[in-house]
Order: structure tokens, then C-alpha cells, then sequence
């Protein structure tokens, strides 16, 4: 049951939206002092990590966070002090992994291809490594085993690197949540913009163009047209004029007697 569990929350964290701060690839030149640190001492580094991914109250820290079957049943209620010593120093590799699995289910971060690749290919190393030494130990060929001493120094190297990285990705992470980084720079409000009146085009004017309030046209204004029949709608009487043939008298002038 437990393991169905687990198997459910690792699946869970396939679909998770959000994404590391720093992938496993760029966590030296993220924080290379950090880096360094977690690499020489790893054991002080994921104490520390754990302990304030808990926001620094031990009063809930559970051995590797819940996520082994021993969890819960090592008093760590009474000294959790001591149990995360213990638990650093004699299970650093899953101290390590419990610290990440607790940040993703808090941030929900997804694990990515990349990271994936990068741990599977540690693990297959150490078990590769492993396989060799046992070939070695019963074949007694003094070739495969200088081989799986190679192949063992460079497996611890590889892990070694790899789990500084994981723990660097990790408070780079608790960085990000403290906000230790500042104020993002996507995360600014835009200032209000204001629309400017200068220096704004002038819009044509729409349709006939105005005719002049008082006084003859200007020199060289085109006269009215003459229309035949009636006057167009809004145009001015002066355009209108009698069709052929029609009599003057039915048009007289102002103040003539009809």
C-alpha cells in the first residue's frame, strides 16, 4: 500500500506545471560557493537545506520526510535534532532526495526530462560500477578489477557532483521563496501610460469643405454649378435656376409684383 503510494506521487510530479529556479545544469554557475560547499560537505549542507525547508520548526520534521517506511517511528518528536543528524549522515543520498520531493509537492514543481536524465545516469553508473566489483570479486582477474575501480571512482565522482548540484538547485529554490532575490523584474507593475496631444497628426476633414460665413467667395472660388429642376438637399437657393423653357414669370425676382 505504501508503495502504491509513492508510485502515485511520483507520477503526480510528472504533471506538475511549475518548473525549477535552476535545472541541474546550471546550478554551478547559479551559485558556485554554494556549490562548492555542498560538495565538500554534504552532509552540513542538506541539514541545513532540510531544516529550513521546514521554515526552521523542527516540530515538523519527519525522518526523510515522510517518504520511507521507517518515517515517524524513530522519536522524532522527542530529539528531531538528533534523527536529522542521523538521518544526513548515515542516509545522505535520500535525506537528499526527501528534501527535493518535499519542495515539489510545496511549489508544485515538475521533474524535468533533463534532471531525470541527469540522476538516471548516475544510478546506472553506481550500479554498473557495483556489477563490475562483483565480477572482479569472483572471477579474481586483476584486469576487471583495476576496471571496476575506475569505473567505481568515477561513479562516486559523478554522484558526488550530482548531488552538490541537487542541493545548490535546492536553495537556490528556498531563495526564490524567501525573496532573497528582490523584486523580479517580470513581477514590476507597468507604469500607466498617458496618450500625448503634441505632435499628433491633424485627421482630414470629412466631407465638403466649409463655405465662407459672411461675404462674396474668396478670389478664385469656383461658382456655384447650375442645376436643372430642383436644388439638391442643404444646397443654397442662389443654385437654382429654371429648366429650359420654362416662363421667366413663374420665377420673379425679389420684390417684383406678380
Amino acid at each position: 500500500m505504501a508503495l502504491q503510494i509513492r508510485a502515485e506521487k511520483m507520477e503526480l510530479r510528472q504533471h506538475y506545471r511549475n518548473v525549477w529556479h535552476t535545472d541541474l545544469t546550471g546550478a554551478i554557475s547559479a551559485d558556485f560557493p554554494y556549490c562548492c560547499f555542498a560538495g565538500l560537505c554534504g552532509p552540513c549542507a542538506s541539514y541545513m537545506l532540510r531544516k529550513r525547508a521546514l521554515y526552521n520548526d523542527m516540530s515538523r520534521y519527519t525522518c526523510c520526510a515522510g517518504f520511507m517506511p521507517c518515517s515517524g517511528r524513530c522519536g522524532e518528536s522527542r530529539c528531531p535534532e538528533i534523527c536529522l543528524c542521523t538521518e544526513v549522515l548515515c542516509c545522505f543520498a535520500n535525506s537528499v532526495a526527501s528534501t527535493r520531493f518535499l519542495l515539489q509537492d510545496e511549489f508544485n514543481i515538475q521533474t524535468t526530462q533533463c534532471d531525470n536524465c541527469i540522476i538516471a545516469f548516475m544510478f546506472c553508473l553506481q550500479q554498473l560500477a557495483c556489477i563490475c566489483s562483483l565480477v572482479a570479486c569472483l572471477t579474481g582477474s586483476e584486469e576487471i578489477e583495476d576496471a571496476s575501480q575506475c569505473l567505481s571512482c568515477f561513479s562516486d565522482m559523478v554522484y558526488c557532483t550530482v548531488c552538490a548540484c541537487m542541493q545548490t538547485q535546492h536553495k537556490i529554490e528556498m531563495d526564490k521563496r524567501d525573496g532573497k532575490f528582490g523584486q523580479q523584474t517580470g513581477m514590476v507593475v507597468p507604469p500607466v501610460q498617458q496618450m500625448s496631444r503634441i505632435n499628433q497628426p491633424v485627421p482630414p476633414s470629412a466631407g465638403h469643405p466649409p463655405y465662407p460665413a459672411y461675404g462674396p467667395p474668396p478670389y478664385g472660388y469656383p461658382p456655384p454649378p447650375q442645376v436643372q429642376g430642383h436644388p439638391p438637399p442643404g444646397h443654397p437657393p442662389a443654385a437654382y435656376y429654371p429648366p429650359p423653357g420654362h416662363p421667366p414669370a413663374a420665377y420673379p425676382d425679389p420684390g417684383h409684383p406678380k
